[in-house]
């Protein structure tokens, strides 16, 4: 778009609308294209929303029940015993999430079983009904003091959903308890509260459980900065319904200063892996008024906030994206040696496509069975933060020369864009980072394509693209080194105002792994190439700048060194345990784990449903992760394998398709045979949260078992699924 076009567009008022900046802006029927992109360009988030984007990287902890019983979900039913903390060091967190540059940490406090870690008035189901400090612990009061002492800022998450509270006979979930008017706080005898606010609302048995249970964590562990509400359902009973703006009333007078996650303020990224979108827009539509929604509103697809987009919309609205996924395999701490965690240079490569991607990165780091976080978690942290600082503590454009508003590192200042942004520094400098940011909490968010070029030569040389800005966007390209930058804004729904521009360099690294093995065991491994910015043609720039490593692996499960096998090409590895280290100018990168499984060259399918639309049975085992399996709607009886030779299985691994989220494996059983045809059950199994976490999952044995036939049958599917399906099963 041109400059005249943007200037068109601004020029074009809807009719009876006055330009104006907020929060929600409504889009009349009669709205035109150019009218609903212009009221786009005046949607801005609020005060709240703005200060929690500031804070960019922040902690989750998951811990309770879970961590001792090693699920990712309980029934609501365990014994309060099972959570046998001995020792709780909440400073050592802290300690742990400042270094790692994190700002604020949000817990637990409830998950959906029900169980809560803090002395609740209302129920007897959690932290004092355990033998911690007699009955009288309070992760949530110690965490308050360790985020005052480190001066970080507090969040909670309190599922709505409350296992023990479906599950229980006298349970207050969906109980069909009548809408009356009631008080919140209840007062209970012996508790008295200090804060003396008191609300009246029109609620039924579990809304008022719930409120009061929101009342206590809002005016006794100091303030809180973000709610967070998870919508996810384990159960329903008894056509329950949430009271969601009793909810909100109430936290807006007890926490003012709070982002709600999981409604209007803060929304999902819509996976749970890390993934980022190419373009991340916090201007969205909804189909009603966003603050009168009375259900969760989970935004998952890939485009949310493209023009054609926004003219589907009834309103638009404000609404960041918070990048939630886990340090670890699943959310709750399970072990330190199967337990798979991720290594600095992930979570540094997250930090940046998140942070730098116009969202929020919110990192999970559950503690163990000592109340403490693991010491292999705490590195990672330590490197993170290390490598943030490093990085992003460097400003290369200081005393350079340009627009004052862009280089003076004052948020509250900025630039109106009328044509390429020219910046010189008084000597050369070599940089591979630069970061962007728009005024958007004064005039939303407008750049949609944006073009870097440096003097490199004697002429102009284009070295990084992208889409949108918003926010914070950082590029990343290979080094660098010039005295002289521009900076293009290609298209834009308005006039462009950019509020920040700063140059970095990020040292490299040892390369990141990964392997594949092919249906006859043959293993390859790579480097995992970083993707480094979005052209204007719309393709991936992937590109290795980690020239000249070397890679080192074992077989044997022990550390690889650089006297261990160097890799040099593809191998054959019949199952075990595969390490790889990669090396460059004496620095080690991180270690590639991962365990193999059987060579599957001489397998073959001797019971399943042969599948549906061209996803055979075999596709299950084919090696191919891109193809999968789908039963027909009949299926009950799993698949079966003949491994070709009698092994010593010690578990197995399951990778669920990606294409939908119909018939992943939810739970199922493992049985085994020496004939094929009688079968001993050797097992069951359980992946948690396996739709908004679909990576491979493993399973291992309580004790090996030996034998040649194996069959794998899901007793439940994600959805209650009648199919089944599987991109790969893997045995080892």
């Amino acid at each position: 778009m041109t400059a005249i076009a943007m200037m068109m567009t601004m020029g074009i008022h809807a009719q009876g609308w006055k330009a104006r900046y907020a929060n929600t802006i409504r889009i009349e029927p009669g709205d035109s294209k150019e009218q609903i992109i212009e009221k786009a360009t005046h949607v801005v988030p609020t005060r709240n929303q703005m200060e929690a984007m500031r804070r960019e990287f922040i902690a989750f902890i998951h811990f309770g029940p879970n961590t001792f019983t090693r699920r990712e979900w309980g029934t609501g039913m365990e014994d309060p015993a099972t959570f046998d903390l001995k020792e709780l060091d909440t400073d050592q967190w802290c300690q742990a999430m400042k270094d790692a540059g994190m700002r604020l940490v949000i817990l637990t406090v409830k998950h959906h079983d029900g169980f809560v870690l803090w002395q609740s008035r209302y129920t007897r189901h959690g932290i004092m009904s355990t033998w911690f400090r007699n009955g009288r612990g309070d992760v949530l009061r110690d965490l308050s003091a360790s985020c005052s002492k480190y001066g970080l800022r507090l969040g909670i998450y309190l599922s709505p959903a409350d296992l023990h509270e479906i599950e229980s006979p006298q349970g207050l979930y969906g109980n069909l308890s009548k809408y009356t008017m009631r008080t919140i706080p209840r007062e209970v005898p012996g508790r008295p509260f200090k804060c003396k606010k008191k609300f009246r609302f029109l609620v039924d048995d579990y809304n008022e459980y719930f409120l009061n249970q929101l009342y206590e964590l809002l005016t006794e562990y100091g303030p809180i900065d973000e709610v967070w509400f998870d919508g996810a359902h384990p159960k329903r009973k008894g056509g329950q319904t949430y009271n969601y703006h009793a909810w909100k009333e109430l936290i807006h007078a007890l926490a003012p200063k709070a982002v709600i996650f999981g409604r209007e303020d803060v929304r999902w990224c819509g996976n749970e892996g890390g993934a980022t979108r190419q373009t991340e827009w916090n201007v969205v539509t909804y189909p009603v008024d966003p603050d009168t929604l009375q259900h969760f509103n989970d935004m998952t697809d890939r485009d949310l906030g493209s023009r054609e987009r926004l003219y589907e919309g009834r309103y638009l609205h404000y609404q960041q994206a918070e990048t939630n996924t886990s340090i670890r395999e699943g959310w709750f701490y399970r072990d330190d040696t199967r337990q798979r965690t991720r290594s600095a240079d992930d979570v540094f490569d997250i930090y940046e496509r998140s942070v730098g991607g116009n969202s929020t990165f919110l990192l999970n780091i559950p503690p163990n069975r000592e109340g403490r976080f693991s010491d292999t978690d705490v590195s990672v942290l330590r490197e993170t933060g290390k490598r943030i600082r490093q990085t992003y503590g460097t400003n290369l454009l200081l005393g350079a020369s340009g627009p004052k508003a862009v280089l003076d590192g004052k948020e509250e200042t900025f630039l109106d864009v009328a044509g390429p942004i020219i910046i010189t520094t008084p000597s050369p400098v070599t940089f591979n980072r630069l970061m962007l940011q728009e005024a958007v909490d004064k005039r939303s968010e407008r750049v949609e394509e944006h073009v870097v070029d440096a003097w490199v030569d004697g002429h102009w040389k284009e070295i990084a693209s992208g889409t949108n800005i918003g926010y914070k966007r950082i590029l990343r390209f290979p080094d660098v080194t010039t005295d002289k930058i521009r900076i293009r804004i290609i298209a834009s729904r308005a006039p462009p105002t950019i509020s920040h521009i700063s140059a970095h360099y990020y040292k490299a690294r040892p390369p990141r792994l990964a392997c594949r093995q092919d249906r006859d065991g043959l293993v390859t491994i790579e480097a995992v190439k970083h993707n480094f910015g979005w052209n204007a043609h719309g393709h991936d720039i992937a590109k290795n700048l980690n020239a000249g490593y070397k890679i080192y692996y074992t077989t044997d499960g022990t550390e690889p060194t650089e006297a261990s096998s160097p890799y040099t090409g593809p191998f054959t590895m019949h199952s075990g345990k595969l390490k790889a280290i990669s090396i460059l100018n004496g620095q080690n990168g991180a270690v590639l784990a991962e365990q193999m499984g059987i060579a599957k060259t001489n397998w073959k399918l001797i019971g399943a449903d042969n599948g549906v639309n061209g996803h055979s049975a075999t596709m299950a085992f084919d090696a191919n992760p891109g193809t999968y399996w789908m039963t027909s709607e009949q299926d009950t009886c799993g698949i079966a394998i003949d491994l070709g030779q009698t092994e010593t299985i010690h578990g197995f691994a399951y990778t669920p398709q990606r294409e939908h989220s119909k018939g992943m494996m939810a739970k199922g059983v493992i049985q085994c045979s020496s004939d094929g045809k009688t079968w001993d059950t050797v097992g069951t199994f359980e992946f948690g949260n396996i739709i908004n976490d679909p990576t491979k999952r493993f399973h291992y044995f309580h004790k090996s078992i030996t034998a040649r036939y194996i069959r794998i049958a899901a007793t439940e599917t994600t959805g209650n699924s009648p199919v089944t399906t599987a991109a790969e099963i893997d045995f080892f």
